[in-house]
């Protein structure tokens, strides 16, 4: 139970008790002896009285004073934030997709069948893949390096903003060795499906015609068209702006190889073609 007056008045009233009894003891000394006003008697009653009064403060402070702490709650544990990891690319992931230029041409390189690569310039900028070209029968192709395809599907969207006598290539399965499929396109509405091989020496390109025609699907002119080639087992099939156009069939027997596109020029220049986009999927 504590005290009534709370730890602080219990203090002042002890020592005004033992100041009393101070003043009490000196009186009766001093009246009944005589004796001087400071002797050992008084000494030893005030050494007395001051321990009494530090131990009733002591006792009165550990009265006032917890036993213990309250307990402290736990410091927060901070858990360290992981990103999630980013998956690798597969195979699969860098095989198939749409190449739309804007990291460069780095994965792509080029070749001519025929002319002089002088008067060829072949970059890429503002997202997309330019053929220009000023001079007579320049044949220009780009293949992407990385992989070879068999079964392949083939979509590109090309402008022409040269004059009207050009034609644009999707080529699939080629192989130095062996030979290439190759689907032309020409400004003027007509189109060819091809077999190509090099030369001896690769001082030029032999072609084996497998069909040619025209089709009314082929925007003619400075026009924006969308071309696919499929290459699908033996079959060769070219789509003009979502229009099948023609299904030929090849028993050259190529299995796979890389794939490609471009840009010719015959007898009339500059020839300017430019490949907004490239897309590579199984049919």
């Amino acid at each position: 139970m504590s005290h009534p007056f709370g730890a602080r008045g219990f203090v002042i009233f002890s020592l005004v008790m033992i100041v009393s009894i101070l003043a009490c003891s000196i009186t009766t000394s001093t009246s009944d002896n005589n004796a001087p006003a400071v002797d050992s008697t008084k000494a030893a009653l005030e050494l007395e009285a001051t321990a009494m009064s530090l131990q009733i403060t002591q006792d009165a402070m550990n009265a006032t004073r917890p036993t213990s702490l309250p307990p402290q709650p736990p410091a927060a544990t901070v858990q360290p934030t992981i990103p999630p990891a980013e998956s690798s690319p597969t195979l699969e992931d860098q095989a198939f997709f749409t190449e739309d230029f804007n990291n460069g041409s780095s994965n792509w390189s080029y070749f001519l069948t025929s002319g002089d690569d002088s008067n060829l310039d072949l970059y890429a900028k503002n997202s997309m893949l330019t053929f220009d070209i000023n001079g007579r029968d320049v044949w220009a192709y780009a293949l992407y390096d990385p992989f070879y395809y068999s079964d392949v599907q083939i979509d590109v969207s090309a402008a022409n903003r040269g004059n009207n006598e050009n034609n644009i290539s999707l080529i699939c399965r080629y192989d130095e060795k062996k030979g290439w499929y190759e689907f032309n396109v020409f400004s003027d509405g007509r189109y060819d499906i091809l077999f190509g091989q090099w030369k001896s020496g690769q001082s030029g390109a032999a072609y084996e015609k497998l069909y040619d025609g025209g089709s009314n699907a082929i925007r003619t002119g400075m026009a924006i068209n969308e071309y696919t080639a499929v290459c699908n087992g033996n079959s060769l099939t070219l789509y003009v702006n979502g229009t099948k156009v023609h299904t030929a069939s090849s028993e050259f027997g190529l299995q796979k190889g890389q794939i490609g596109i471009g840009a010719s020029s015959f007898d009339r220049y500059p020839v300017a073609v430019d490949f907004d986009w490239v897309k590579i999927s199984q049919p």
